[in-house]
């Protein structure tokens, strides 16, 4: 180990004071310490010497402290520590503090991995065992005049005992092995890992008295699947699971699954190496930029960006703990982080340069939404702040919700913002003014989410009115008109509470997921269910594709389902 002298200390001690200003304490220690006749040539020895020893002795001894904690597993996600607690605690107090601090970061992360299923995360498993899936049953009448059979569905009480009728059971799925595909057609390992796409095409039962749907069933994640989002462009959709993993899943039409029996490969994104049974971390959030060509995810404390094609373009670190949400802005040159530390970043993604690190300081960054390229807004608990790149502090801060804001929102011309909570409000925000405009207070639970329509001024649906809808833990969707401060229609439909809604891009439809394992797309104009698909696991997430014929639903039973969607 290299030592260091005395007289080197106290020489690098009287470089940082006289380089500080602080003249006559480096004089006197100059004097004491005899340095007048020190063989130390001072122009090797730079001002800031001292500091840059101190933090590469930081830097060993917290390497030193977290690698030994490891044992195999070097490849997890590096997590600082203060550098009072290294200077304060020796290795074997580091050590511990570590390994706690990684487990009750585990524990938080699982709870708010999906913040739409976070209530409820905890019993998902419990929940399936215990009761059958529960959209209520449909029933055939005969239709005399033409002889066909028809199917209406019946909405009951919220005392009726939930059913659902056979009808609305998956078939058996038979498909392929994953790790047998790899021997049948061993396809080009790309990075990341290329796999053949397991997928199963099942016609699903006619549901409120429409005709089928036809779903793709992707498989291949080892554990639940958090999120998905659509590629603006082509027809990719990416998923991203607790598995550690995300995947790009090429996704083609129904007929051409059919034609090449296993499926389009499925680009596979590690976030960690090892065995699949030491990957439990989950991928809580995916978002694609503006044209398609790079995907952004986040796990544990970083973000990583990945091109279409499934390779690694740059890992960004910078938070302490997890980071939960991730966003594009729609210039594509930034990437907005939100973590559980109380901080958001804005990170430059084609110099891999950190922007601007936000310490928001009011609890942990639940979600997180740009209002322009410049400027964002941020959820920690009760509070909403809104940022701007070159400030140090809050443009804006909204006070007023009086539980955990769990979902925030700008509309599309990024003048009106939407935010949803635990104290089962919705309220909308402008920056014009310190209060809210609307507080909406019909649901009687939880509001998990929120999101504008795609219509409207600053859309490519301008001649349409501009809507907001809100989903609950109450199990409703609900739809507003904001310009009136006014609900407008009650989506009454699911039988358990609702995690995410999607509006399909010209603004006539809404698809819904719920814990009741069921997804539900509405007619905006009627308030009535045009289709619905009864799955085999909890739906955690859903996305529409550009194009508005395809659905995807990521659910707990390790499944990406896709819906073809055409009326």
């Amino acid at each position: 180990m290299v030592q260091i002298t005395a007289l080197e200390l106290n020489f690098l001690v009287f470089r940082y004071l006289e380089g500080s200003g602080f003249t006559h304490s480096a004089f006197n220690l100059g004097y004491e310490a005899g340095l007048s006749n020190c063989p130390i040539d001072r122009k090797m020895v730079p001002p800031e010497a001292l500091v840059k020893c101190i933090q590469k002795g930081l830097q060993f001894l917290e390497m030193e402290a977290i690698l030994s904690t490891r044992e195999n597993d070097l490849d997890e996600d590096f997590s600082v520590i203060r550098p009072l607690d290294l200077i304060t605690k020796d290795v074997d107090e580091l050590k511990q503090m570590i390994i706690e601090r990684r487990e009750n970061r585990q524990k938080h992360v699982v709870k708010v991995t999906n913040r739409k299923c976070r209530k409820n995360q905890d019993n998902a498993e419990e929940h399936e065992e215990r009761r059958q899936p529960t959209q209520k049953s449909c029933r055939k009448n005969e239709d005399s005049g033409k002889g066909q059979k028809r199917r209406r569905s019946q909405i009951s009480t919220v005392d009726d005992e939930p059913k659902r009728s056979e009808d609305h059971t998956n078939t058996n799925m038979v498909t392929a092995h994953e790790d047998n595909a790899f021997l049948k057609d061993k396809p080009i390992e790309i990075s990341g890992g290329t796999q053949r796409m397991d997928t199963t095409t099942t016609p699903t039962p006619y549901a409120c008295g429409v005709p089928g749907l036809d779903v793709m069933i992707l498989q291949g994640h080892d554990r639940e699947v958090c999120a998905c989002a659509w590629a603006p462009t082509g027809s990719l959709l990416a998923s991203g699971s607790a598995d550690s993993t995300a995947r790009i899943w090429n996704v083609a039409n129904r007929i051409d699954v059919d034609k090449s029996g296993s499926g389009n490969p499925v680009l596979v994104l590690e976030h960690i190496k090892g065995r699949r049974s030491d990957r439990h971390r989950s991928i809580a959030s995916v978002d694609w930029n503006g044209d398609g060509s790079l995907l952004a995810t986040s796990y544990e404390g970083h973000a990583r960006i990945w091109t279409s094609d499934g390779e690694l373009k740059s890992t960004l670190g910078k938070h302490k703990e997890a980071v939960v949400a991730i966003k594009w802005n729609r210039k594509g040159d930034y990437v907005l982080t939100g973590s559980l530390d109380s901080t958001a970043t804005v990170w430059d993604v084609k110099t891999n340069n950190l922007i601007q690190h936000f310490e928001l300081h009011s609890g942990h960054v639940l979600d997180i939404d740009w209002c322009d390229d410049v400027s964002f807004a941020a959820s920690t608990e009760k509070l909403i702040h809104v940022c701007k790149i070159g400030l140090n502090y809050p443009l804006k801060t909204f006070p007023g919700h009086q539980s955990e804001v769990n979902s925030i929102r700008w509309d599309p011309t990024g003048s009106l913002l939407a935010s949803s909570s635990d104290d089962s409000t919705v309220k909308i925000w402008s920056l014009k003014q310190d209060n809210c405009i609307h507080d909406f207070r019909e649901h009687r639970k939880e509001v998990l989410i929120s999101r504008w329509s795609p219509t409207g001024q600053g859309t490519s649906n301008p001649n349409k009115q501009l809507l907001l809808a809100s989903a609950s833990l109450d199990s409703t969707v609900k739809m507003w008109d904001v310009e009136q401060g006014k609900l407008i229609c009650n989506f009454n439909g699911h039988w358990d509470a609702v995690y995410s809604i999607a509006f399909s891009p010209d603004g006539e439809y809404l698809a819904s997921g719920s814990k009741d394992n069921c997804l539900n797309i509405w007619s905006v104009k009627t308030g009535k269910i045009v289709k619905s698909y009864a799955g085999k696991g909890i739906i955690f997430e859903v996305s529409w594709n550009k194009e508005g014929d395809k659905v995807a639903a990521c659910n707990n039973r390790r499944q990406v389902c896709v819906l073809d969607f055409r009326m």
